[in-house]
């Protein structure tokens, strides 16, 4: 078996989740009440054992903004104690003044290796994130981002395909910073017209070389793990970045909503084996080990 690299998933208390103790509202992955408790990192860890996977990295979970730092803070005491996870993407308020005050409290902690500020928007209204669509060109954003550099940290990039011309003149301008694309580009669904678009989106950000993507989230739209959906993406995915530019991702435990583990990386795996081994070796640790730096 390929050893892996998780490159997207989450641990909780649920007492740090505004959005997991209050009011029930429509979500972009649907109902969630079985994940409205605690999810340690010793269930990650059983939930994904046999899988392979060796490594993770932790992606943040919109703890109230203002504790920002508490969450990585978090992560580094469960990476001390546990030795999971291996690296961390924090959260930055990319719409203040100067993230630059966040950032330098956030460098501290070693595991730190970038930052997400979701900045997704869709026309329905339970997928938008971003307060509007174009947020991702907004100049105090790409001033922030323009920091980012001089820390030599990543940004996960989290879109849907109508963005992503927008989504290239941040990246472009960026050359010096990796940029990761959340989820794969936020494909919804497998009607032809909504393929067509994503594979176009995913084009023009390719055009940028430091542009990186995970295979993670997939069962988003569909709220199941639909091989269909997982062979369209990682298929199309490879042949437009090419297998050097994507990793795997379990989008632990959001995807427990509807999947186990074992099921989620076992649909992965038969997708990507029909590619090759040299495929398999960059999908499940190259790429992720090389812009998390986790070698």
């Amino acid at each position: 078996m390929q050893k892996a690299i998780d490159s997207h998933f989450h641990i909780w208390r649920q007492k740090d989740q505004p959005w997991l103790v209050g009011p029930m509202v429509p979500r972009i992955f649907g109902p969630y009440e079985a994940i409205r408790r605690d999810y340690p990192i010793e269930e990650f860890l059983a939930d994904q054992e046999g899988s392979g996977v060796e490594k993770a990295v932790y992606v943040q979970t919109n703890w109230a903004k203002e504790d920002f730092e508490n969450e990585v803070a978090f992560l580094a005491e469960t990476a001390a104690r546990t030795g999971w996870p291996h690296a961390i993407v924090g959260y930055a308020d990319m719409t203040v003044d100067d993230v630059r005050q966040q950032i330098d409290r956030l460098v501290k902690y070693p595991l730190l290796r970038g930052v997400r500020m979701q900045l997704h928007w869709h026309e329905t209204p339970a997928f938008r994130f971003a307060k509007s669509a174009d947020q991702v060109i907004d100049p105090v954003v790409r001033r922030n981002v323009a920091r980012l550099k001089d820390y030599g940290l990543s940004f996960d990039l989290q879109l849907f395909p109508a963005q992503m011309k927008d989504g290239l003149q941040l990246v472009g301008e960026n050359p010096g910073t990796d940029f990761i694309l959340t989820h794969a580009g936020m494909l919804t669904g497998l009607a032809a017209p909504v393929v067509e678009e994503w594979k176009a989106g995913l084009r023009t950000l390719a055009e940028a070389p430091n542009l990186y993507a995970k295979l993670s989230g997939l069962g988003t739209f569909a709220h199941r793990n639909d091989p269909e959906v997982i062979a369209t993406v990682v298929g199309n995915a490879i042949d437009i970045l090419g297998s050097d530019r994507l990793m795997f991702g379990s989008n632990f435990p959001i995807e427990k909503l509807w999947t186990s583990h074992a099921e989620l990386i076992a649909a992965h795996r038969k997708a990507v084996a029909t590619h090759g081994a040299t495929v398999e070796a960059d999908i499940f640790w190259n790429t992720a080990a090389r812009v998390y730096r986790l070698d």
